[in-house]
């Protein structure tokens, strides 16, 4: 743990007047990722419809509702290849709807096709689940935490599409800001991320959409001011994308087309000249993970023959085992990270947010 992680339980112990530690029972997002992707132990494969997705949704349900959330199972269904499923998003809160909402989002299907899903996005929810255990402890006074797990996100943004559309005029005008966390373990970086500035396809005239770095910045200002060691970078600017910029492939995307502040966070290596050139596709330069990777050119030695491309995702490399072979505890320390950063953000959101999005609300 970090020392400012345990100042913050210190903090909170003596608050409560405790004698004994409130996180006597706690897990941290390692554990929690073990119990959903381990090959033996874990769920494991959690495709879109199926039953070990409906698993997955029973166990993140069951985890929040012990922590003391308020939780809410919102069913839906969605159509892959001409057959419908069905899926739940989970959506769980402890503050009041009357302040403006800040919502931590995270999906928790995995793609098949001999992928287990560690990375994409075991990571996402584990960390999740992490920060949602600290905020149960010391919620912000200022702000409504709002966290949930997105179902199908793997067939067409299924599950925060659905939400989106659930929600009424006065509910997305609450809402103050979106963190989409999506495979932020496992890359060789830790990247933050807006929404493009050039508007996404919203696919409606009406769609009110908001490419502004308000939330990134935040972040940003976050992480300096608690550990200028800790690296969550923006990547640089390139043909395919301006700085700090993303596309709409994830959870964000929906979010950011009905006006919401966005940021995405994500473990990936923006500086390998991957598949489609320099877009983050390819989340290692480790040669494991390539047919033959040239540091040279930062790129496949021949771009005719390569398969891998340093991709982890959607692969037979997204497994725990798998990865901890080759990357011994790089997951477990940016899990770390990215839990201190981003439980530290909510637990006072107020002190690194921009005016713009504290007077939309």
């Amino acid at each position: 743990m970090f020392q400012n992680r345990i100042s913050q339980i210190a903090n909170i112990i003596l608050l409560c007047c405790c004698t004994t530690s409130v996180f006597a029972n706690e897990k941290d997002a390692y554990s929690y990722l073990q119990q959903l992707v381990s090959v033996n132990e874990g769920i494991g494969v959690r495709t879109s419809g199926s039953v070990e997705e409906m698993n997955t949704s029973k166990f993140i349900s069951n985890t929040l509702r012990e922590l003391g959330f308020k939780v809410k199972v919102q069913p839906f269904e969605f159509k892959n290849k001409e057959q419908y499923f069905k899926s739940n998003n989970i959506i769980a809160e402890l503050g009041s709807n009357d302040l403006p909402t800040i919502i931590l989002g995270a999906h928790y299907d995995s793609k098949g096709e001999g992928s287990y899903g560690a990375i994409d996005n075991g990571t996402g929810v584990a960390a999740m689940l992490e920060i949602a255990q600290i905020i149960s402890k010391s919620p912000s006074r200022h702000f409504n935490i709002r966290f949930i797990a997105f179902g199908a996100e793997e067939i067409g943004i299924s599950g925060s599409q659905y939400y989106v559309k659930q929600l009424t005029p006065t509910a997305l005008q609450n809402i103050a800001g979106m963190i989409n966390f999506d495979m932020i373990a496992g890359g060789d970086k830790m990247y933050v991320h807006s929404a493009l500035s050039t508007p996404y396809p919203c696919g409606k005239s009406d769609s009110i959409y908001n490419g502004e770095p308000i939330l990134r910045k935040a972040i940003i200002k976050t992480s300096e001011s608690i550990n200028k060691s800790i690296q969550f970078v923006e990547h640089p600017k390139s043909k395919e994308y301006p700085k700090g910029e993303t596309g709409p492939w994830s959870d964000h995307f929906p979010f950011s087309c009905a006006g919401i502040p966005i940021v995405f966070l994500e473990s990936t290596n923006f500086s390998i000249n991957g598949l489609y050139g320099f877009d983050g596709l390819s989340q290692t330069n480790h040669p494991a993970f390539w047919d033959c990777f040239d540091s040279s050119s930062q790129g496949a030695c021949d771009r005719e023959t390569e398969n891998r491309w340093g991709i982890i995702l959607h692969s037979k490399f997204d497994r725990l085992d798998t990865i901890e072979q080759v990357f011994p505890k790089r997951i477990k320390e940016q899990l770390e990270q990215a839990v201190n950063l981003f439980s530290t953000f909510l637990l006072t959101p107020e002190k690194y947010l921009d005016n713009k999005v504290i007077e939309k609300t």
